[in-house]
């Protein structure tokens, strides 16, 4: 017997979790990395740089659901 939560299925709601979880927290993290940025008054190419590396590892989850959604996996 496989138990529902308004009729989805756990892993389901696990996916739904994931994914809007996750991308809720790299929002989170994207806002702390430009409060890093204005509070350091890094400029222009000081920003740039900041979102570049600190937001590599988000675009790798990023690229991950794109895989996935091209693949159809």
């Amino acid at each position: 017997m496989e138990v529902t939560l308004f009729g989805y299925t756990e892993g389901q709601i696990a996916q739904f979790g994931l994914t809007f979880g996750v991308g809720a927290f790299i929002l989170y993290m994207m806002f702390i990395v430009l409060n890093l940025a204005l509070e350091s008054k890094a400029g222009k190419f000081g920003t740039f740089i900041l979102f570049l590396v600190l937001s590599l590892g988000m675009l790798g989850f990023v690229a991950k659901s794109v895989i996935q959604w091209v693949l159809g996996i």
